[in-house]
């Protein structure tokens, strides 16, 4: 492999996927795709749906996806995942042609796609087509701006959000990668919160409001909506009253 394409795909919908991607698809020569596990079939048929709007034709070669193993500390138990993960994108190509990556949301944003890819050896020629943010689809579908006028925006994961509490000075909190509503840990009454899953897809579900209100909300709808798909993708923005 001399080349690897990092294609991001939005948020689920195969209109995130951008003109420039969809010709990349077209161009590559195989395409590698993940398969996690019982219940995440949804994951593949999306990652399907967009190679056939793109009008694809390229090789289709899918791989097991590892899990990570809980006993570790985190860090080494993300360091490990990721080196077991380049092993299998590994054993899984073959040919000279470019290989394609489908990836959620951006390759730049809290993914790691990147840094798995520099542990290929050798190193290919690494090319990303940005996509769709899960910060864009989730403002769109609120129709609300990113930012507060002249704000700055902190964006940063659940578990931060639990272990430090609300970043000292910010305004504006964009929360990704929280699979346990991290939100219910702080101890403010004046926030807002403006929540979304399955950004842009049929199955998108939306909820806002003061987030004293809102929260119990959006617990039992993620939870729900988790049960009946298996699965889940969702992030939330967090804003004081009165900001605008």
């Amino acid at each position: 492999m001399k080349d690897l394409w990092l294609i991001g795909i939005g948020t689920g919908s195969p209109g995130h996927v951008t003109l420039e991607a969809q010709a990349a698809l077209r161009d590559a020569a195989l395409i590698l795709l993940p398969r996690k596990g019982s219940g995440k079939d949804d994951l593949a048929e999306v990652r399907h749906r967009i190679i056939a709007a793109a009008g694809s034709t390229a090789r289709i070669v899918d791989f097991d996806y590892p899990v990570r193993d809980p006993a570790l500390p985190y860090v080494e138990r993300v360091e490990k995942w990721h080196d077991e993960i380049a092993t299998r994108w590994s054993a899984a190509i073959d040919g000279d042609g470019p290989v394609a990556l489908l990836v959620w949301g951006d390759p730049s944003l809290y993914d790691s796609t990147l840094r798995i890819a520099a542990r290929l050896s050798p190193r290919p020629r690494i090319k990303v087509f940005p996509g769709i943010t899960a910060l864009q689809a989730l403002t769109a579908a609120h129709a609300i701006p990113f930012n507060t006028l002249a704000g700055a925006v902190t964006v940063t994961t659940g578990r931060r959000l639990r272990d430090q509490g609300w970043p000292e000075g910010a305004e504006s909190v964009v929360v990704m990668l929280d699979g346990e509503c991290s939100f219910q840990t702080l101890r403010r009454d004046d926030l807002l919160i403006w929540w979304g899953a399955f950004l842009g897809m049929e199955e998108q579900v939306l909820d806002h409001g003061p987030l004293a209100e809102a929260g119990p909300r959006i617990i039992e709808t993620r939870q729900a909506a988790r049960e009946a798909h298996g699965w889940i993708m969702d992030t939330y923005l967090l804003r004081p009253e009165g900001l605008t």
